[in-house]
């Protein structure tokens, strides 16, 4: 008996010297339209849904084209009353900055052209040359601006679109707000747009699948290839998803905003890297525009971003182009 009570103490004290695993959160939901996922390591296992829940609302209310009370939707319909915040003021810098470094392949007043191709609330679609021509005359990032916390703009009828922003600004949002709560080693995926930060508690990094370029939009979503982020942000966008077909003409949902018109070429998806994820999603945005050359020559001499091009060859093939540093972080590519 003697030997059970001493041995009981020492068994006590040696689990106190172990420490338990920090254990995985992962929370889901709904924002602009879209999803999110959230995955981080928390030694206090603390549930923050409700504060992010409200972090995400509250940004819905500044930029969403889906929330019709928003600063957003109040100025594209020309109220006169509205006040801009932060996060609309944000969104207005960051992308006014990336379509001046692009030449104008990102635009963010191409909300009416968006719509007559049938990627807004309708699907309309009935469009000809002269329409494109008079939406033209209205669209143009240079034709805005904010004055002493007031939006500008030279044609009322120019509307405004973060759809290409507002997502990895928003993935920015709740990285800031973990952040603050000391936590260090997260995931945040909203609508495809991902940050991941630090590690697992292994010490492994976080695993992205990029996804291969399917010919219809009902096929099965494979993988491409996998790469493993630490401390980056990584943003995608493709042609091969959202589009529609009509008269035997496949159009894609990122409109040309100099032309007026789908982008034709041939670049089909592109991942960029980035410290910030909403630059990595309007910049994506952009090289689907400028297409895979132009988008690869523009990336090779930026030294804040890395890419994963997918593009098609004349025989209908894909081929894959990575930049050097967004080399290292593929881990695996698949036929």
């Amino acid at each position: 008996m003697r030997r059970i009570a001493f041995l009981l103490p020492l068994f006590l004290f040696g689990c106190s010297l172990i420490q338990a695993p920090v254990q995985k959160t992962q929370l889901v939901g709904e924002a602009q339209g879209t999803y999110y996922s959230i995955i981080y390591f928390d030694e206090q296992s603390r549930d923050f849904q409700e504060q992010i829940d409200s972090i995400l609302d509250k940004f819905d209310m500044s930029v969403s084209l889906w929330e019709p009370n928003s600063i957003l939707s109040k100025i594209n319909s020309n109220d006169t009353n509205v006040i801009i915040d932060k996060h609309f003021i944000d969104n207005f810098n960051i992308s006014e900055d990336v379509a001046n470094q692009t030449d104008g392949a990102f635009d963010f007043t191409v909300g009416k052209l968006a719509k007559a191709w049938g990627f807004g609330f309708d699907e309309t679609k009935n469009i000809d040359s002269s329409m494109i021509d008079n939406l033209l005359k209205i669209t143009g990032y240079q034709k805005v601006k904010i004055v002493n916390n007031k939006v500008v703009k030279e044609f009322a009828e120019t509307t405004f679109d973060f759809n290409a922003v507002a997502h990895g600004y928003s993935v920015d949002l709740v990285g800031e707000f973990l952040e603050s709560k000391n936590i260090h080693n997260y995931l945040v995926d909203i609508g495809g747009e991902v940050k991941a930060k630090g590690s697992k508690p292994d010490g492994s990094k976080w695993k992205i699948g990029i996804e291969k370029p399917a010919k219809n939009i009902n096929d099965e979503r494979d993988l491409k290839a996998i790469a493993q982020l630490e401390d980056i942000s990584i943003a995608t966008s493709g042609n091969y998803r959202k589009f529609y077909v009509e008269n035997g003409i496949r159009y894609s949902h990122t409109i040309n905003p100099q032309t007026g018109y789908s982008a034709r070429n041939n670049l089909l998806s592109v991942s960029v890297l980035h410290n910030s994820t909403a630059y990595a999603d309007a910049f994506a945005t952009a090289f689907m525009v400028m297409g895979y050359k132009k988008a690869k020559d523009f990336v090779e001499k930026n030294d804040e971003l890395e890419a994963f091009f997918i593009y098609s060859t004349t025989d209908g093939l894909y081929e894959t182009y990575a930049t050097e540093g967004f080399k290292k972080v593929i881990t695996e590519e698949f036929k």
